[in-house]
């Protein structure tokens, strides 16, 4: 199995915000962009390693900035990096200005999809290679984020989390 690129799991989707999406106060409702966040991080799941692939878990969503109505919304998931069956995906999440274009980024969020053969079992990933400097610094990160989620879901006891305790002993 080839490794591959970061940048050849790019997903990018582009929605308006329209009423139906929004709350009372006239933003999107952040269950609406959860779901389009979902859906562009499994599209880029699905292009790393092309299998099925499921959610296995919502990692860290960050909400800095509410998102009116009207607006474009422009997402861009990537593969920050995989494991045995796991990979882990970053959301980065952009309001466009109707009059000049420029985006602002406004939310993020990191996800782990898991690929599944057909009953439904993990299967095995390429191994992700990281270019740039945001993606390097996302895969090095990536570990410790792992072992962070594994001591939370009780998978893993702390004294085990070698990755984390480094960052206490330096």
């Amino acid at each position: 199995m080839r490794a591959k690129k970061a940048n050849e799991s790019l997903s990018v989707t582009t929605h308006v915000v329209l009423p139906n999406d929004t709350n009372t106060l006239g933003n999107l409702f952040g269950g609406q962009l959860l779901a389009w966040m979902d859906i562009i991080a499994s599209v880029s799941a699905h292009r790393h390693c092309r299998r099925v692939v499921v959610t296995a878990s919502v990692n860290s969503v960050s909400f800095k900035k509410p998102i009116p109505a009207s607006s474009i919304v422009t997402l861009e998931a990537k593969v920050s990096r995989s494991f045995n069956s796991s990979m882990e995906i970053f959301v980065d999440v952009y309001v466009e200005d109707h009059v000049t274009g420029i985006r602002d980024k406004c939310n993020q969020a990191i996800y782990t999809f898991v690929a599944v053969d057909q009953n439904g079992g993990p299967i095995q990933v390429p191994e992700i290679i990281p270019e740039t400097d945001e993606e390097k610094e996302r895969f090095e990160g990536a570990f410790r984020r792992r072992e962070l989620n594994l001591i939370l879901s009780g998978k893993m006891k702390p004294s085990e989390a070698k990755e984390i305790q480094k960052l206490f002993k330096e």
